[in-house]
């Protein structure tokens, strides 16, 4: 089926569509791809972008089935992308988004799908902002993106959502992690999960003493949960509303989205750029000017300003 017509299914609001689209933009060769951002891009842009990342076993999905629960409860229809480790023989998410969700797997107002990481850092597929523009084009109110984790270097997230809430567990060391991997810097909302357990509280101390080492205009909200009660889910849902209300209206929203399509543009120049010399990584001029650097006849940067510039040829 041609994309043009998948997207017009789309927009009319039919599932399937958006399923196969999910599919195309995951799968799909980089010219349908092209073509499927071209015509959604212009019905994009009135989702609210909700990003949740944190530890393993902090409760990460639990959140997200409570948060969804709430947000249905006001009638508002959320799409949730669930970003899975990758399977090292298929490819493909090892957690399945029916296996995570079972409350909301018969509601027609909530649509979940699992995304494999494939092994790309930063917490997110190479996809993801594709797919987010898949949902945010199908009209859903709240998009949430569930990340696989936290890490040192898996903070891409915060260029991807609106507002970012990253979740933690008494007991892991998670706030020291946190203040080492940088993840202080990227939360909107923190949510200190599992807080039933011995320790919650210090968790909670422990944030509250970071933050006071600074923090932008916007000091992080730290919310309390027990996420499998749904103890605490209606505070971190208003929490999360007020950063995105703030966000609007103080104008630092559209700044926001800026700086994601800056991100964007950026990626997939680069990306572009890497394909182009991917092409010309065996060609007689690679070959040519690696000879000529090995015997010291030019320089590496002298070679690859010649490099590139045969791009532009």
């Amino acid at each position: 089926m041609e994309s043009s017509e998948l997207v017009e299914r789309l927009l009319r609001g039919e599932r399937r569509a958006l399923a196969r689209l999910l599919t195309r933009v995951e799968d799909g060769s980089v010219d349908r791809l092209r073509e499927v951002v071209r015509l959604l891009h212009p019905h994009t842009g009135s989702a609210m972008l909700v990003g949740l990342t944190g530890s393993p076993g902090v409760g990460k999905s639990t959140l997200t089935n409570a948060l969804v629960a709430v947000w249905r409860g006001q009638g508002r229809r959320v799409a949730v992308l669930a970003v899975d480790p990758s399977s090292p023989f298929s490819g493909g998410a090892l957690l399945g988004d029916r296996v995570r969700m079972q409350d909301h797997a018969l509601d027609d107002g909530v649509f979940i799908r699992s995304m494999a990481s494939r092994g790309h850092l930063g917490g997110l597929s190479w996809a993801t902002p594709q797919a987010l523009l898949v949902l945010d084009a199908a009209g859903f109110d709240i998009v949430l993106v569930e990340t696989v984790g936290v890490g040192q270097a898996e903070v891409e997230i915060a260029s991807t959502a609106d507002t970012t809430v990253v979740a933690l567990a008494p007991g892991m060391g998670d706030a020291i992690q946190a203040a080492k991997a940088g993840i202080l810097e990227i939360a909107d909302v923190f949510v200190v999960n599992k807080a039933d357990r011995e320790g919650a509280e210090r968790t909670v101390r422990e944030l509250r003493e970071m933050q006071k080492l600074g923090h932008g205009d916007w000091l992080a909200p730290i919310v309390k949960t027990v996420a499998s009660t749904n103890d605490g889910i209606e505070e971190l849902a208003d929490a999360i509303e007020r950063h995105y209300a703030w966000l609007r209206d103080d104008g630092r929203l559209d700044g926001r989205r800026v700086e994601r399509a800056r991100v964007q543009l950026r990626e997939l120049a680069l990306g572009t750029v890497r394909d182009r010399f991917r092409q010309v990584g065996d060609g007689e001029l690679v070959e040519e000017l690696a000879a000529s650097v090995a015997q010291r006849e030019t320089d590496p940067y002298s070679a690859a300003d010649r490099l590139v510039a045969s791009l532009e040829e």
